[in-house]
């Protein structure tokens, strides 16, 4: 069996992976036709990526060898899962492996969005001492967080609120109220619900068609004036338009791990409207990307690669 590594990913766990006798080709900067010509040049039964893409050009390629392409993380829309599952290729991902690190940078942004962290570091990096004009925060304690989906990173952003003395509510299309009571929060019925009754929403929903650009202008309008929102899940699902207009029409104050116009690769120039805005805030999709993320994500890719060798078994399938 051959596995080809097209992305950045732990040498520890491919020599884990080599040891098993399992032929390992690590070549992390394939990307587009390069990818494709390599599928069919190494013959590889399993490719790994984290955020290469993997198109119906790749998977039609590789269609005659690939078997099993698994996704190093939680998200898979990298992935063309319609077309590999009609070629009859599995995909698998590590779903939950980061969720307390997207959890954390959440926070931070957070933390950041109320305390005014970001201009108070650059101000002081200027030479700039303003004591008096950042002793006027919000504060968190009695706040109310909303979450938006409540998966394995909404379910971590629980505690940590808690912790700060907040109150929670939620909506997931599949909370339960017995299961929001297991979790100590409120269950609200819509998305519109949480806008209304939150100073922060913080997103953790899956990219699908439901949730592409659920965060529109009409739930924007439902939000409160001077509301925080906060994006690690997907950019996609956050229409970036009308968020522009609520944070100059309202005052919403936004913080992001992920938006518009981000770099394919791990360097780059972004060009974003959004962030020449006050009360806008960013981070460089760097929310899963904590070593205790990246070797939990390692351990499960090797999981996922050794089960489907010996026994032909697909863990975390999501196609």
């Amino acid at each position: 069996m051959k596995v080809l590594v097209a992305d950045r990913f732990s040498e520890t766990a491919q020599a884990q992976i080599a040891e098993t006798g399992i032929n390992v080709i690590n070549a992390p900067d394939l990307r587009d036709d390069a990818l494709a010509q390599a599928v069919v040049d190494t013959e590889a039964n399993i490719l790994i990526v984290r955020s290469t893409r993997v198109e119906a050009s790749t998977l039609n390629a590789g269609a005659e060898t690939l078997r099993l392409i698994i996704r190093a993380g939680a998200g898979f829309n990298t992935i063309d899962v319609a077309t590999a599952t009609r070629l009859g290729i599995h995909v698998a991902n590590c779903p939950g492996m980061n969720a307390h690190a997207v959890a954390e940078i959440a926070f931070g942004l957070i933390l950041s969005l109320d305390r005014s962290i970001h201009d108070n570091v650059l101000d002081l990096r200027n030479g700039r001492y303003d004591k008096a004009g950042y002793s006027d925060a919000p504060g968190l304690y009695g706040k109310t967080l909303g979450i938006i989906g409540l998966g394995y990173t909404g379910r971590a952003m629980v505690p940590l609120a808690k912790a700060f003395g907040m109150d929670v509510v939620a909506w997931s299309r599949s909370l339960t109220p017995d299961r929001a009571s297991e979790l100590g929060v409120r269950r609200l019925e819509t998305p519109l619900d949480v806008a209304a009754n939150s100073n922060i929403v913080s997103l953790h929903v899956a990219l699908n068609d439901d949730t592409r650009h659920m965060i529109s202008e009409k739930f924007l309008d439902a939000m409160k004036p001077g509301a925080y929102l906060i994006n690690t899940a997907r950019s996609e699902v956050v229409d970036e338009s009308a968020l522009a207009e609520a944070v100059r029409s309202k005052g919403i104050k936004v913080g992001v791990d992920v938006f518009e116009g981000e770099p394919s690769t791990g360097t780059g120039v972004v060009d974003n409207p959004l962030f020449s805005l006050p009360g806008v805030i960013g981070a460089h999709h760097i929310g899963g990307a904590t070593l205790q993320a990246h070797q939990a994500i390692a351990d499960e890719t090797v999981r996922i690669v050794l089960e489907f060798a010996s026994s032909g078994m697909v863990l975390n399938a999501v196609g």
